[in-house]
């Protein structure tokens, strides 16, 4: 039977594969933090996929804001905020139309009421390292539309910066970069690790950035970028130059942990089980 994934199982299935996949320096079923879990991710995942089935109807802001409200409601931290910034405007698309296009329309739907919701929505998740930045300012009286805040945020903002180019790096290069390699043989979860070390390579992670400093967040795109050296994903030497990686973003707490990397994959990993070129049973296995 061809069944086809609801928008809220995508998003549900989709958050949890992203924490259950053991990419360095993110919380998964290997590695816990002190004060974040395995577990945490998983309730909220199941809490807020609901949220996401009325999307289309409600709009982007309502959703946001409820999936924040449901996330805080089962768990004391910040486990989505930026998968769910990410997974608003895709979730909005109607589902006969595709992602790429359609998810332009949304965004330029976007009114104040959504602008005001959204604010609202990351001041109630309380996300670590935020810090004051001026205008656009969540924390600020001065509300401006969405549109124009994820602007001013996308140069320091790789989640903000999906909602001022159509989505390019999720949409455009995550994942089809997680498809074409398990079309090239590769496990889900040997695909979505060397996709996320690639991510970071390319793009220095954000909240790295906003926790450690600019120059820490380079670091670890060079390191990235040394362990992509190492070797294809199908042998020994890529999966001890990942070990490596993940040894040294564990090194300082969890301050150097690649979350907005996670975020887009986990967005990438909704975009193809929306489309249903990502179906169950998955493949687990590690190759080395």
């Amino acid at each position: 039977m061809d069944y086809q994934l609801t928008v809220a199982q995508c998003v549900t299935l989709a958050c949890q594969l992203e924490v259950a996949i053991p990419k360095p320096g993110n919380v998964h079923r290997g590695a816990d933090f002190e004060d974040l879990t395995l577990n945490d991710f998983l309730v909220s995942a199941t809490a807020i996929g609901p949220v996401f089935d009325r999307a289309e109807d409600e709009g982007v802001g309502p959703v946001i804001h409820d999936a924040v409200r449901y996330m805080r409601g089962v768990v004391d931290t910040n486990t989505h905020l930026g998968t769910i910034l990410l997974l608003g405007p895709l979730a909005a698309v109607p589902r006969n139309q595709g992602l790429t296009t359609g998810v332009h329309a949304v965004l330029n739907n976007c009114d104040g009421k959504d602008a005001e919701l959204v604010y609202e929505a990351i001041q109630l998740a309380k996300p670590g390292g935020l810090g004051s930045v001026g205008e656009g300012d969540v924390n600020s009286q001065e509300i401006l539309p969405l549109l124009d805040a994820m602007a001013l945020a996308k140069d320091r903002d790789l989640v903000a910066r999906q909602w001022t180019n159509g989505f390019q790096q999720v949409l455009n290069e995550t994942a089809p970069r997680i498809l074409n390699s398990i079309h090239g043989g590769l496990s889900l979860t040997s695909a979505v690790v060397e996709t996320h070390v690639w991510l970071m390579s390319e793009y220095p992670d954000s909240l790295i950035a906003r926790k450690c400093g600019d120059e820490l967040a380079l670091q670890s795109s060079h390191l990235a970028r040394q362990t992509l050296a190492a070797g294809p994903p199908e042998d020994e030497p890529f999966w001890r130059a990942v070990s490596d990686l993940d040894f040294w973003l564990r090194a300082d707490g969890h301050k150097r942990n690649p979350g907005t990397t996670a975020d887009l994959i986990a967005a990438a990993l909704f975009a193809l089980l929306r489309e249903g070129q990502l179906k169950p049973p998955f493949d687990w296995s590690v190759q080395t």
